[in-house]
């Protein structure tokens, strides 16, 4: 007996193929019940670890997530043109986008999202390899480290790191933000005026390896051990690593004591007709169970307060850092910390008066400025500041001439040793001819610059009485005007001390670009500190 055909219930999926007929297509239906619907996301390159999550959000919820990996700045600088054809952006930080959105000229319209949800969280930390660990463990025994202390050991070679490109990557940039504001120490989101680029120079000289997002420097990082011993970047980042077994040995993970920038990955909603699918998309993001999911598969912070944390993220996050609210400080940052792939050597040149007056107390100021300089100074400040590896020092002694000069190129403490003991040097002169010795000075660095075009040359400064021989101002301002461009940019920071004509130092500061710090104000040190060749 043939048996009779079976008669299928009318139901959802009757009423699902209706509505695609009538409709023509135009939507289809999710197994809720919903339409189904693909959203355009601009994201950032390591959300590329969402993906299984995503597939999952896809078929709960009827929403498709086309996500376009960019790194995070890029991607930001394409939202702020305001010619993109995305509904979403879903970034590590929006912080840079809004910033410079503040800066959009008349009539552009930079998408900076009409609504915003965090979905999770990872801070900017480092990740040290056992050796530089145990290197740094014994300058801060029994305590946490900090950024000081990474700028320290990375300025004598301890330390060699990597770190994403911060014109390009927010990990890179929130790592360059965490060390400028941990150098101005004021507790504040940075000012235009707390931004000195001799307190990243240092910082600076331990970066051996980059690259354009977080991801690509994991994957350098692994694949060429030795190069470097540190890794800034996000904490997830460098828990995944340390999970992946493509290490020897797994990195330490160090949460600065002196603060962190932290990233919340923010889902904008970009265009406001897709504001249903959108909220569909958060709520299911930020649900308690998929907030677990998201934690065990990317060890990145859950947002939701009802998750508990996995063992390796229960570190406390309560000295998050300031981000900066003025475009200004990026644009000083920025262009401070210049290529990270392009390394050009720094060089200071440190005009000393070495007149009779200096003898002395005088002279043991110098000395211990110098030694401050070269590490003797243990405190955070000082750490930001000291002479690094890579660097080039030419230190002229006069008086009423150029009495006596050294160069030496910092590799390690036998060539600061040196340098020191030329400075403790005796052998005075009975006049100052400060206008001559900077006329030197200028001399010095067009030597440098045609032998290396693209090295940063700066001028220091110091005497303690009036200009009593050799040329005067005038004759110094002509001769400078007739020098070249490159030469007439290296600026000079006059350092005032004891009897100083302060007149005539502020007058060298303004020819030629720089600033002048009184140093009867405070010590020899501290002005040297707070004024080593930039402002």
């Amino acid at each position: 007996m043939t048996p009779a055909p079976r008669t299928l219930p009318l139901g959802p999926l009757c009423l699902c193929l209706v509505l695609t007929v009538v409709l023509g297509g135009l939507s289809s239906c999710s197994g809720d019940g919903g339409t189904k619907t693909t959203l355009r996301v601009l994201a950032s390159d390591e959300l590329t670890d969402m993906k299984p999550l995503l597939d999952r959000l896809r078929e709960d919820t009827g929403v498709r997530l086309d996500l376009d990996y960019r790194a995070t700045n890029d991607a930001s600088d394409t939202l702020l043109t305001g010619r993109h054809s995305y509904d979403l952006a879903w970034l590590s930080s929006d912080r840079y986008l809004r910033l410079r959105a503040k800066r959009a000229p008349a009539g552009a319209t930079p998408a900076t999202g009409v609504q915003s949800a965090s979905i999770m969280r990872s801070p900017v930390v480092v990740g040290l390899a056992p050796d530089a660990a145990r290197a740094l463990d014994t300058k801060a025994p029994g305590g946490r480290l900090s950024w000081a202390d990474i700028a320290d050991a990375a300025a004598t070679g301890t330390v060699r790191f990597g770190m994403a490109d911060p014109r390009r990557s927010n990990s890179g940039l929130a790592a360059l933000v965490g060390v400028a504001t941990a150098a101005a120490g004021t507790g504040r989101a940075l000012r235009p005026a707390d931004v000195s680029c001799d307190r990243l120079r240092g910082f600076r000289s331990g970066q051996t390896l980059t690259a354009a997002g977080s991801r690509a420097l994991l994957d350098a990082f692994a694949t060429r051990p030795g190069r470097t011993n540190a890794l800034i970047t996000y904490e997830s980042e460098l828990l995944a690593l340390n999970a992946s077994g493509r290490l020897r040995e797994p990195l330490r993970i160090v949460h600065p004591a002196d603060g962190m920038v932290l990233s919340d990955y923010p889902l904008l909603l970009l265009d406001p007709g897709r504001r249903d699918a959108y909220d569909r998309v958060v709520d299911w993001l930020t649900a308690p169970a998929h907030q677990r999911e998201i934690m065990r598969r990317t060890l990145r912070r859950p947002v939701s307060t009802e998750v508990p944390r996995d063992a390796r993220l229960t570190a406390p996050l309560d000295n998050a850092l300031y981000y900066p609210d003025d475009p200004a400080v990026l644009d000083r940052l920025l262009t401070d910390y210049g290529d990270p792939a392009r390394r050009g050597a720094d060089q200071v040149v440190f005009l000393l008066d070495f007149s009779t007056s200096m003898r002395g107390a005088r002279t043991r100021a110098l000395r211990a400025a110098f030694a401050a300089l070269s590490g003797a100074d243990g405190s955070a400040r000082a750490k930001f500041v000291r002479f690094h590896q890579g660097e080039r020092l030419t230190v002229v002694r006069f008086g009423g001439r150029p009495l006596a000069e050294r160069t030496v190129t910092v590799r390690g403490p036998a060539d600061l040793k040196a340098l020191a003991g030329f400075v403790a040097e005796d052998g005075y002169d009975g006049s100052t001819a400060v206008w001559s010795a900077l006329d030197h000075g200028y001399r010095t660095a067009e030597r440098a610059l045609r032998a290396d075009p693209g090295r940063l040359v700066s001028i220091v400064l110091m005497t303690d009485g009036e200009n009593n021989a050799g040329i005067g101002p005038a004759a110094f301002a002509a001769r400078h005007r007739s020098r070249p461009a490159d030469v007439r940019a290296v600026r000079t920071y006059p350092v005032g001390f004891g009897d100083a004509d302060a007149d005539a130092l502020r007058r060298a500061a303004e020819l030629t670009g720089g600033r002048l710090v009184d140093a009867r104000a405070s010590s020899l040190s501290t002005a040297f500190k707070e004024i080593r060749g930039c402002s």
